[in-house]
C-alpha cells in the first residue's frame, strides 16, 4: 500500500535503517519519530527531519507494523509453483524512491531455477538498477534474496546485478510508466 498522505512514525526501539539514496547503514534511535511516505512491498521510507531512510520488512515492528511473512506454497509444490511464488515476491520488492516494483520498472532480466546438491532449489536472478551509481543497488539486491528465500524449498537466491543492456524507460510495462506519468 503506498501512503500518499504523510503516516506519522514513532521508533518503540533502535532500528537498523539505510539512508537514501546514498545506500549508507545507520541506526535510528528508540523514540525517533518521522512520517511514513512509503509502504510497499512490506519495507517502509520514513522521512525524518529532510532524510529519507529505507526499514526492512524484518523490523517493521519498530514502527508498529507487521513483520514480512513466507507466501503460501503446497507441501508438493511443482518447479512452476515455484517460479510464480519468486515472481510474486519480485513484485513485491520496490524501489525506495520510486513506488513501482522492480519487475514493472523492468529491472529483473532473468529469474532461473536449479536444484542443489540438498534436492532444494536454488534462484539465479539477474537485476540492474535505473542507474548504475545507484546506492541502493546492494540494499535492493537483499530484498529481493530475503524475499525470495522466505518461499518453503528455496534454499538461497543468488542475485546478479548487470548493468548490460542498461536500464532505460522503455524496459518499464505500459502500467508502470502510466503509474509515472510518463504515457
Amino acid at each position: 500500500m503506498y501512503h500518499s498522505a504523510n503516516e506519522p512514525v514513532t521508533f518503540s526501539r533502535d532500528c537498523p535503517a539505510v539512508l537514501i539514496p546514498a545506500g549508507e547503514h545507520v541506526t535510528l534511535p528508540q523514540g525517533s519519530t518521522g512520517f511514513m511516505t512509503q509502504a510497499l512491498g512490506g519495507s517502509f521510507t520514513i522521512y525524518i527531519e529532510g532524510n529519507l531512510f529505507r526499514i526492512a520488512g524484518r523490523d517493521g515492528d519498530a514502527i508498529g507494523k507487521a513483520p514480512l511473512t513466507a507466501p503460501d506454497v503446497p507441501d508438493d509444490a511443482t518447479e512452476a509453483d515455484i517460479e510464480s511464488a519468486i515472481w510474486q515476491q519480485l513484485r513485491t520488492c520496490y524501489d525506495p524512491e520510486i513506488p513501482i516494483n522492480i519487475v514493472e520498472l523492468g529491472l529483473v532480466y532473468e529469474c532461473k531455477l536449479e536444484r542443489a546438491p540438498s534436492g532444494n532449489r536454488v534462484a539465479k536472478v539477474k537485476m540492474t538498477l535505473t542507474a548504475p551509481g545507484c546506492g541502493m543497488g546492494e540494499i535492493l539486491t537483499q530484498d529481493v534474496r530475503e524475499k525470495i528465500e522466505l518461499i518453503a524449498t528455496v534454499e538461497r537466491a543468488d542475485v546478479e546485478l548487470v548493468f548490460d543492456p542498461p536500464w532505460d524507460q522503455s524496459m518499464m510495462s505500459e502500467e508502470a510508466r502510466l503509474e509515472a506519468g510518463l504515457l
